[in-house]
């Protein structure tokens, strides 16, 4: 019941807060990966009713608030599921990427046009006293890069509510085994490898399969950025200076987001040169 009242609320909340969605997706995920796939799917059904209900009595419309909350909830779900049964953060950040990649290609194989799409939702997105000649460009450009954008931020999303969930059930019955799981993520050399040969793709075919493949790439430069991010969380924590390092480094990328550029080449690179190896041997 407390994960329900949590879930749906924090739910409806996050339509005016969105960065809320992340602790609602992890109430669905710690009642999943701690009492399995039936329990989870028996609060996140009674959530989605709740939030039906909630959705009607503020906002007069309970369909939006029944589909968003399954949009929501559904994949976190899903993938608390494969992490309690395969025992792999790995492997559960492998599929969450790979679902984005799947709803990529699905959009574009379901929309006629995209790019049309999206700059017309640009273009109502532009205030009243902004001289719509001044970011033209920018948005001739972004709208092809839209659809890996938004799949994108869904995918950090849903791994940021599972990882949310993972820590909460670590404190609860295993404290401490949260950071050593997130410090070992890695990946295998041939998803390196097809990652690299996507944006080869990319980079040489045709403008309607260069656009879906670019947009890939961005859903796999955020499993190498999570990769990344690990790798060098650990490399810093090793150092004398750790406990302020590891919060400057993260301080970094909120505010310089282009270091994550950088963060993902670390993460591209570290299934052939296993860097936490080094780094422990270098340390030890």
């Amino acid at each position: 019941m407390q994960a329900m009242l949590v879930a749906s609320s924090l739910a409806l909340l996050s339509l005016m807060m969105p960065p809320v969605s992340v602790v609602s997706s992890a109430t669905v995920a710690l009642v999943t990966l701690r009492r399995g796939a039936y329990e989870g799917l028996y609060v996140l059904g009674c959530s989605s009713l709740a939030a039906a209900l909630l959705g009607f009595l503020a906002l007069g419309n309970f369909q939006f608030a029944l589909l968003y909350v399954m949009v929501l909830w559904l994949p976190v779900w899903l993938i608390s599921i494969i992490l309690r049964e395969g025992q792999h953060l790995s492997l559960a950040v492998e599929i969450a990427v790979l679902i984005g990649i799947v709803c990529v290609i699905g959009f574009y194989l379901y929309a006629p046009d995209p790019v049309a799409l999206w700059k017309a939702v640009l273009s109502q997105m532009i205030p009243a006293d902004v001289p719509v000649a001044d970011i033209q460009r920018t948005i001739d450009i972004l709208v092809h890069y839209m659809t890996g954008v938004i799949a994108a931020g869904s995918v950090f999303g849903l791994l940021f509510g599972l990882f949310l969930g993972r820590w909460w059930q670590a404190n609860l019955y295993n404290p401490g085994g949260f950071r050593q799981e997130f410090l070992s993520l890695s990946t295998k050399p041939r998803i390196s490898i097809g990652a690299i040969v996507v944006l080869i793709i990319a980079v040489t075919s045709p403008v309607g399969i260069s656009e879906i493949a670019w947009n890939v790439c961005i859903l796999l430069f955020v499993l190498f950025t999570v990769i990344g991010v690990a790798v060098l969380h650990y490399a810093f924590s090793m150092m004398k200076l750790g406990r302020y390092m590891v919060p400057m480094f993260y301080i970094t990328l909120f505010l310089i987001p282009h270091a994550m550029l950088i963060v993902g080449l670390v993460g591209l690179s570290d299934p052939w040169l296993n860097l936490r190896k080094k780094i422990e041997s270098k340390h030890a």
